[in-house]
């Protein structure tokens, strides 16, 4: 876009909101410099910050740009050569594939992160809505896409299961919208809420009866049979709680919402899920963030009170800090893996409350029969014995599948005309047992081998020797440590399962928590919501010492800072 092709009112506002935001950060850094006068040490091999972040995944990415747009000095310290955390990258055949989170959801969460920094998602990354929310297949003849448009998946139900089904759809559609409507500011974008009664005094003594609608004692496979007899849609709606880790036979009904999440609208960003978390990388450092690239924290330094003051990297070197948010699994915390001291800031949690594990495939391969779109699933047979068979520690013998294709959009006709290999993400649920199960040569054959039979069953085939590499919940557990490979934390099982997570705060004081694995959930829309609650507990702590309230100005006095002056109340 050229210039002349800018309405002029839009190029002053822009010079203008430029040249406040470069006063903003001249301000702020003069603040900065006299915070850290409070505490700087002369010393060799000391690095002082306001703020070091642990891990560059989609939380940690969030809070740096949040933090950094208020002025705060941040540094964050990945230990991998590339950004992104689990939506990483991974190279096949000389073509790199997601690693991780393919789905993006809730785009509003993202648009404000930009906007709060001054920049628009869409000047960092090329997005578009999808027509087709997923295609799901049960055989070669069955076969049903849900769509952006409502309406369409109402009519295409209809077709699918009758003039019942349709209905069934859109009284579920009206309930999982009331249940989003409910819990979305004061659960998922509100701070952790550690019993419901502080939630129930958030949503207010008027919808006390909304909070029973919906259904938080009931699993969610049996509400589902309330709407759709149909089993094919109740496996089809059933398999939203596997986006957080879940069984549809262990989690609670509420987790129907997610359901109504991906209706909302379902983007693909060009170059996937990493390329989002470059994007943030970049705002976060626009805004002065600082970033440390293949460097390991090895213990979450704490003073003489108890309070965290900063990191020591594996080489030996300090980086002190007013606080430090963590993201990654807060049970690496709780068993050591970062100094023994911080362990105590968190509990551990217990190997059998884990979330679900995957074998994860990464393809490249040609592929026939089977027209597949952006996002597909080819279901089981059998979709309670899948889960009992990976409740026993075991992968599944008929297991469901998902495929990301990402070289296809999402759009009503696929991308029948795609000729040669193709770049494909093959997710299949899996026990989080990688600290105790090995995963040998053999069994990932068998598995690789029970994976394509569902495939041939709906119909796709790929080359029998396709490239491709598999990521077992071993591979898991060494990427993420102190997991068994578990990807989205604690399982939300039971009732009370949405109290029980890890909140920004722990029992450290300026120690915080962030990433999939804490409170709001797991998934990237959820991430982010965790980066952005940690850092607003930072602003809080860190503005009630009034470390950050003050600048010096030429003249010798004080006034309040340009972005920290006036903090938000939350």
């Amino acid at each position: 876009m050229t210039l002349l092709m800018i309405p002029a009112p839009l190029m002053l506002f822009n010079l203008t909101h430029h040249l406040s935001k470069r006063l903003d950060t001249c301000y702020s850094q003069v603040n900065q410099n006299v915070a850290l006068d409070r505490f700087a040490k002369p010393a060799g091999g000391v690095l002082e910050t306001s703020v070091v972040i642990i891990g560059a995944g989609i939380g940690g990415l969030s809070a740096a740009a949040r933090l950094a747009a208020r002025g705060m000095s941040v540094t964050l310290v990945e230990k991998s050569d590339e950004v992104g955390g689990k939506a990483r990258r991974v190279e096949v055949d000389d073509k790199l594939i997601d690693g991780g989170p393919t789905v993006f959801t809730m785009r509003d969460v993202f648009d404000e992160i930009f906007e709060d920094c001054g920049g628009r998602l869409e000047d960092f990354v090329t997005v578009k809505q999808a027509e087709v929310l997923a295609r799901h297949a049960w055989d070669d003849t069955e076969t049903l896409d849900l769509f952006a448009d409502p309406e369409r998946s109402d009519e295409a139900i209809g077709d699918f299961a009758g003039v019942e089904a349709a209905r069934g759809y859109r009284r579920f559609r009206h309930e999982t919208r009331r249940m989003y409507d409910i819990l979305n500011k004061p659960m998922m974008r509100g701070d952790n809420v550690s019993s419901p009664l502080p939630l129930l005094w958030r949503i207010g003594p008027t919808r006390f009866g909304d909070f029973a609608a919906m259904r938080p004692h009931k699993s969610m496979w049996k509400a589902l049979r309330d709407f759709f007899p149909d089993p094919r849609l109740q496996q089809l709606f059933g398999r939203y709680s596997t986006y957080c880790g879940s069984s549809p036979f262990k989690a609670p009904a509420t987790l129907m919402l997610i359901a109504h999440v991906e209706a909302m609208g379902v983007w693909q960003i060009e170059g996937g899920i990493n390329a989002l978390a470059k994007a943030l990388q970049q705002l976060a450092e626009s805004e002065g963030a600082r970033f440390r690239m293949g460097e390991n924290v090895a213990e979450i330094l704490t003073d003489g009170s108890g309070r965290a003051r900063g990191v020591r990297l594996a080489s030996g070197e300090e980086i002190l800090a007013s606080a430090v948010i963590c993201n990654g699994d807060p049970n690496a915390i709780a068993t050591g893996h970062f100094g023994g001291r911080a362990s105590q800031a968190v509990k551990p949690l217990a190997s059998h409350k884990r979330s679900l594990s995957a074998l994860v495939w990464y393809v490249h391969s040609e592929t026939s029969g089977f027209d597949l779109t952006h996002h597909n699933v080819f279901f089981s047979r059998d979709y309670k014995r899948e889960f009992d068979e990976i409740a026993s520690g075991r992968s599944p013998s008929d297991p469901t599948a998902y495929i990301c294709a990402l070289d296809r959009s999402a759009n009503a006709s696929g991308c029948a005309e795609l000729k040669g290999r193709e770049r494909l993400q093959i997710i299949v649920n899996a026990p989080a047992n990688g600290d105790t199960h090995s995963y040998d040569p053999e069994e990932t054959r068998q598995c690789t081998s029970e994976m394509r039979a569902t495939l041939q069953r709906c119909g796709l085939m790929l080359e029998e020797d396709m490239p491709h590499h598999v990521a077992t919940p071993a591979e898991w557990e060494r990427l993420f440590p102190a997991t068994g490979g578990a990807l989205y934390g604690r399982a939300s099982h039971g009732s009370a399962a949405s109290f029980l997570r890890q909140g920004p705060r722990t029992r450290i004081r300026r120690l915080y928590c962030a990433g999939g694995a804490t409170h709001p959930s797991a998934g990237v829309p959820m991430a982010a919501l965790s980066g952005l609650l940690a850092a607003k507990k930072v602003e809080q702590d860190l503005a009630s010492t009034k470390t950050f309230h003050r600048a010096a100005t030429h003249g010798g006095t004080s006034m309040p800072s340009a972005k920290m002056g006036a903090t938000p109340s939350r």
